[in-house]
């Protein structure tokens, strides 16, 4: 074999673990490799009197006519398994070099074994969860410093783990045996005299309306229950501790609101939200505490979480791990709408009404008819003797930026018997309240639909198999068809890794905003910010922008100030207390969202003094608006 048809072969891999220089295959894959390949690779192992069993993995160059034989003895047992020799062949100069590694103190180590297998191997899934253990845990952000046993155990120690029979687990993981007491779930159960935070968003969102049905899944004291039950919902509810023999029934909106976080077992996690799905028919809403590294320092390790002083268990999540555990736990797509809060909806046409109204602007739209001609007074009196009537269709014309059809309208029998059909009706509001409106109207919910794809395609939401009927109507009047529509809403959603088109339009808004502060760095634009009100003010590119950060983070509740990082991919969102009434208000929360890595970093400022302070608040705020 000469060196072009081995760089050819080896080209023709479709897997392994591939670097920009190599592949690294597992002994296993040698019967799926071309046979000229494989061929070389045995003759080798034969040619060195290196016996099979003192090489299980093989290192093939991409650039050069060089491979190595390495043997990893722990390859199947650890999760991070050792090198503990290499054997590197110039096939060009007919050379070799040994290495011995196996009195090492800090020996190279392999990562993402699952790679150099292939998904029929028997430990191909637990390689995978491992990997996926290390990916959850940030250790992968940096390749360059995971290469040898000692700086990747510093690495591990670092990001608050440790390896405990070669698995991950946070703060140390576990308790000893000696140390270990009956955990007290009960006791998490806390006495409310108002609804949950997961109850307040739905109520927020209309949920709560009387339309729909409810449980809670582990209710606790049954206090939300109560709430509901006396505002005259259809409620019911079921505990482990304070409700263990109530039935547990299907209803249209299922609620699991920290309950997850107290239980110690991983799997009774999964298992937990699991049950809640199945009683689910249109909406869960699942919550769970959140903390970082310094907060959790001050309690007991036991397992992935915390003991409490209480003698309670605590998982605490970050906001990206808790939408990772519950996407992997029901394979369905978590949509953040706070912080520790998710919904997944069964519902997929209630899901996409969701997002849609998440992205639709709202306008107040001024009814100023035009002059009409004298040929057109019958027109005129007609419109004006039923002016409530066309004002009401007007206005949803507006609204959703197209003529609606008759379904859409709840008064279209009406509109027929004075009109005749529909497109007349259109025609005539039309000519009478003028096209100025109507354009703005058409504008907005073309936008409105383009923020509402792209930050789908950003989520990586899986593509609607049915859309409701409102939607196919807004596509065919938008768009045409739905594969342009998708296509105009990927490129917009491509142009926010744009950095020179990020710049351009935080300028353009910086001149636009009411107001908004441009930092600059080296005399270079650096972030733009602003007040969450002006918002809906900003271009597509920067609504889409912002929006797809928000799907890490959820709704801008307790935010005022949104700061766009123009160069990083960034996104910070800032929180003061008593921001309307205070000259300087006090920094009370800041969330840095990562859109690259998909994480988002909580920094708690309540214990800080006035140097958190917003001296300059008349930069980001009319008066009039405070």
């Amino acid at each position: 074999m000469d060196a072009k048809l081995f760089q050819s072969q080896v080209a023709e891999l479709d897997f392994g673990k591939k670097l920009p220089d190599a592949i690294y295959i597992h002994v296993s894959t040698l019967p799926k490799i071309p046979e000229k390949l494989r061929n070389v690779i045995l003759a080798i192992g034969k040619a060195l009197k290196i016996p099979r069993e003192q090489w299980n993995l093989v290192k093939l160059s991409r650039k050069q006519f060089t491979l190595s034989l390495l043997h990893y003895p722990t390859f199947n047992e650890e999760s991070y398994p050792a090198l503990k020799q290499s054997v590197t062949v110039d096939l060009q100069k007919l050379s070799h070099k040994i290495t011995d590694y196996s009195t090492y103190d800090n020996p190279p180590i392999l990562h993402r074994k699952e790679t150099m297998v292939l998904p029929d191997y028997p430990y191909y899934e637990e390689f995978v969860q491992i990997t996926a253990e290390g990916e959850q845990a940030g250790l992968y952000d940096n390749s360059r410093h995971i290469g040898f046993k000692a700086s990747w155990e510093v690495l591990i120690n670092s990001h608050g783990y440790e390896l405990v029979d070669g698995r991950l687990f946070r703060n140390s993981a576990l308790i000893s045996n000696t140390d270990k007491k009956k955990i007290e779930r009960d006791k998490t159960a806390i006495v409310r005299y108002e609804l949950s935070a997961s109850m307040k968003v739905l109520a927020k969102h209309s949920f709560l309306n009387g339309q729909y049905t409810i449980f809670d899944y582990g209710c606790g004291r049954g206090d939300d229950l109560r709430e509901l039950e006396a505002h005259g919902l259809d409620a019911l509810g079921w505990d482990p501790n304070f409700l263990p023999d109530a039935d547990k029934v299907n209803a249209d909106l299922v609620n699991i609101g920290f309950v997850i976080n107290v239980i110690e077992e991983r799997n009774e996690r999964m298992e937990a939200i699991q049950g809640a799905w199945e009683l689910t028919d249109k909406l869960l809403v699942i919550s769970a505490m959140l903390a970082n590294e310094s907060y959790l320092a001050r309690f007991t390790p036991y397992k992935d979480g915390i003991i409490t002083s209480r003698n309670t268990f605590q998982k605490y999540f970050t906001q990206s791990e808790l939408k990772m555990f519950i996407e992997l736990s029901l394979e369905e797509s978590a949509i953040a709408v706070a912080p520790g809060i998710y919904f997944v909806f069964k519902d997929k046409y209630l899901e996409q009404d969701y997002l849609q109204n998440r992205y639709k602007r709202t306008r107040t739209w001024e009814q100023k008819p035009k002059p009409v001609d004298i040929k057109e007074a019958n027109t005129q009196l007609l419109l004006t003797k039923h002016s409530e009537l066309f004002e009401e269709y007007w206005k949803t014309c507006l609204l959703l930026g197209r003529a609606p059809a008759k379904d859409e309208f709840s008064k279209a029998d009406e509109l027929i018997e004075l009109v005749g059909t529909m497109k007349k009706s259109f025609r005539l509001c039309l000519n009478f309240y003028g096209n100025n409106d109507f354009a703005i109207a058409q504008q907005m919910r073309t936008e409105d639909l383009l923020v509402y794809f792209a930050v789908g395609h950003f989520d990586k939401k899986k593509t609607y198999k049915h859309q409701p009927e409102q939607t196919k109507r807004d596509i065919k009047a938008f768009f045409d068809t739905n594969k342009n529509a998708q296509m105009l809403a990927k490129e917009l959603l491509f142009q926010i890794a744009d950095v020179e088109m990020i710049e351009a339009e935080c300028l353009e808004a910086h001149k636009t905003l009411p107001k908004s502060v441009l930092a600059e760095e080296f005399e270079k634009p650096h972030s733009l910010t602003f007040h969450k009100q002006y918002l809906d003010l900003l271009s597509p590119l920067l609504r889409v922008y912002v929006s797809s950060a928000l799907q890490l983070y959820g709704e801008l509740e307790d935010i005022q100030l949104i700061k766009i990082h123009i160069n990083s991919g960034k996104l910070t969102l800032l929180g003061y207390e008593d921001f309307v009434q205070s000259s300087t208000p006090k920094l009370k929360e800041r969330v840095k969202i990562k859109m690259a890595d998909q994480d988002v970093d909580f920094f708690d400022y309540i214990d800080e003094h006035s140097e958190a302070a917003l001296s300059n608040k008349a930069d980001y705020i009319c008066e009039n608006q405070a």
